[in-house]
């Protein structure tokens, strides 16, 4: 198979206690085989290329974080390629200066059943699209955690599944603006 350049959006990383200096998830990155590992802010997004597919990696880069760091760790992998094409998509900009744009990255086809559940949003404070794998949410600053999507994605069955980003990181992403930590 030919390298591939990969983005894996760790969850649930440098929030909640849970910190990870963005050197040492590069190193392991390396430890793994990957090649090309660097990081992208503190959120826990890393780049790297790799002859493996999705799901190969997915369940590599799982292990070798739970083995390295010692905690049930969660990851979605993308190509680039798709990446790209996702920000390409969004809907919403990320130059609004009051409100935020996020990219919630789903597994398992999950967004397309959170998105027929969704009713009732206040229109004034968010709205949401469907994405491929994905879904679009725009919010007023100051009620993302309160929304009431943020309360859809806490659901039990959601909560898990996924993971988000603001769009303007992802664009640093895209364009591969590595982490000066």
């Amino acid at each position: 198979m030919t390298p591939m350049q990969y983005l894996a959006l760790l969850r649930g990383i440098n929030v909640g206690g849970r910190t990870m200096l963005m050197a040492d998830l590069r190193a392991s990155f390396k430890e793994m085989g990957f090649r090309d590992a660097t990081t992208v802010l503190q959120t826990g997004n890393v780049i790297f290329t790799s002859e493996s597919s999705v799901a190969t990696l997915k369940g590599m880069i799982e292990a070798g974080l739970h083995q390295r760091f010692d905690y049930p760790a969660r990851v979605q992998v993308y190509r680039m390629s798709k990446v790209q094409e996702i920000v390409e998509a969004s809907p919403f900009d990320g130059d609004d200066a009051e409100r935020h744009s996020y990219v919630v990255f789903f597994e398992e086809g999950r967004e397309r059943s959170l998105i027929a559940e969704v009713a009732g949003l206040d229109a004034s404070v968010e709205r949401i699209a469907l994405g491929d794998g994905v879904i679009f949410w725009q919010v007023s600053k100051g009620s993302t955690l309160h929304s009431g999507f943020a309360k859809y994605l806490s659901k039990a069955r959601y909560r898990h599944l996924h993971t988000n980003r603001n769009i303007n990181t992802l664009r640093k992403i895209v364009r591969a603006e590595p982490s000066s930590d």
